[in-house]
């Protein structure tokens, strides 16, 4: 930014001039982020609206289809009700990637396979990617586990990915995933940075464009640092794919030469765990029980098939779709019920008022309160107000048995 100024001496004859020169190149760039920010905050009220209703239909195709399953004994329609299954947990985990991506969802780290996520991010990448880029997947294991959010490393390798696209936009090219398990030795640790010996998850990703001038190389991580004209980048994934890499303590490098192309290789810390709850056979039968049970939920739709539900299980349940009327059934016998199962949003109460007017009738009661979204209640204001445990929707009927066994064992 340039300004002049202009001298006049006392009869008003110009002497001369002033100049200033401003460099506001970090003013601009600060505006840019303001401006970003308030975009991601409007996208990430909307997913955060989208995804309550998903979640609520998203809800009724899965629990419906697990009392489908249990109720069958045709092994063809059982196998079409896995496959049902299997793509309501994958919309499910979507959901949990638009939460995250819009800020309304902590990151949970747990005991994940890394191989499904990259299968699932490949199939989204090849659908993304031009014809002309041949997209190779080589998984030299299945079985490995890491310790992370699913939708930290769904990010990771989309960022990767789209990174070695850009390298060979405009051109025909290759960029290969290799996933494979690595037991780093401690004369090997100097080379990956700062990470300790041990068993590693190794992600590779290779490309084949234009490469990495050795100039920048150290810079790539860096945030804001981009190659590419403005308008076509922001320089921000290879810095946000390194902050998520070590937060898990794992590391990253990279090899590459202009002209030859360049090759990422992520490190993940390696555990054994067990099996995690998406693979989970919905054969198995879940735990029952025989309490008595208030479930409230303002979707009709859900407040069935949560009766269903908990009847398979062996519960006595009184299932309504007013909070208004369950708190007027609860005050005629407060000693009445085992257990309340209540949605959070819903009219006349929600489920954090329904509960402190229940537990102030009945102190003690066990409570659990079930959302698909909400940025008015986290589980610490849950617990606060007495509240036993705020869960999640979509709920399977596994992971709805096994909540209602850790509330009233402990009680």
């Amino acid at each position: 930014m340039v300004s002049s100024s202009p001298f006049f001496d006392n009869s008003g004859n110009f002497t001369g001039a002033i100049h200033i020169a401003k460099d506001v190149t970090e003013h601009k760039m600060l505006e840019a982020q303001l401006r970003q920010a308030q975009k991601m905050e409007a996208i990430g009220t909307l997913a955060g609206g989208i995804a309550h209703d998903f979640n609520n239909i998203l809800g009724a195709v899965l629990g419906y289809t697990e009392l489908a399953f249990m109720s069958s004994s045709e092994s063809l329609v059982r196998d079409n009700l896995k496959e049902v299954k299997k793509a309501g947990s994958r919309a499910k985990e979507l959901v949990g990637q638009i939460l995250t991506f819009s800020r309304q969802r902590e990151t949970m780290r747990k005991p994940v396979l890394v191989s499904p996520i990259i299968k699932e991010a490949h199939k989204l990448l090849r659908a993304s990617l031009p014809t002309t880029i041949e997209l190779n997947l080589n998984l030299v294991t299945e079985n490995s586990k890491i310790m992370a959010d699913p939708t930290q490393v769904h990010q990771v390798l989309m960022n990767l990915c789209t990174n070695a696209f850009h390298a060979m936009k405009g051109h025909t090219g290759m960029v290969e995933v290799t996933l494979e398990e690595v037991d780093l030795a401690s004369e090997m640790i100097t080379r990956y940075q700062t990470i300790g010996a041990g068993a590693y998850v190794k992600l590779s990703v290779r490309d084949t464009g234009c490469g990495i001038e050795p100039i920048i190389i150290d810079r790539i991580f860096e945030p804001f640092f981009t190659t590419k004209p403005v308008g076509d980048g922001t320089g921000m994934g290879l810095s946000v794919v390194h902050g998520i890499v070590k937060s898990y303590g794992g590391a990253i490098t990279v090899d590459s030469k202009p002209g030859k192309g360049s090759t990422f290789n992520v490190f993940l810390p390696r555990i054994d765990a067990p099996q995690d709850e998406e693979g989970r056979d919905i054969a198995v039968m879940p735990s029952p029980g025989s309490e008595r049970i208030l479930f409230v939920d303002d979707e009709e739709t859900l407040t069935k098939m949560g009766e269903r539900m908990l009847r398979y299980l062996g519960y006595d349940v009184v299932a309504l779709t007013s909070s208004a009327a369950a708190l007027e059934i609860f005050r005629e016998s407060p000693a009445r019920f085992d257990l309340v199962i209540t949605d959070y949003t819903m009219p006349d109460l929600t489920g954090l008022e329904l509960a402190k007017s229940m537990l102030a009738l009945r102190p003690g009661l066990p409570i659990v309160i079930c959302t698909g979204f909400s940025e008015d209640v986290t589980e610490e204001m849950a617990k606060a107000a007495g509240v036993r445990e705020l869960v999640m929707k979509p709920l399977a009927i596994h992971d709805l048995a096994e909540v209602i066994r850790s509330v009233l064992d402990q009680t």
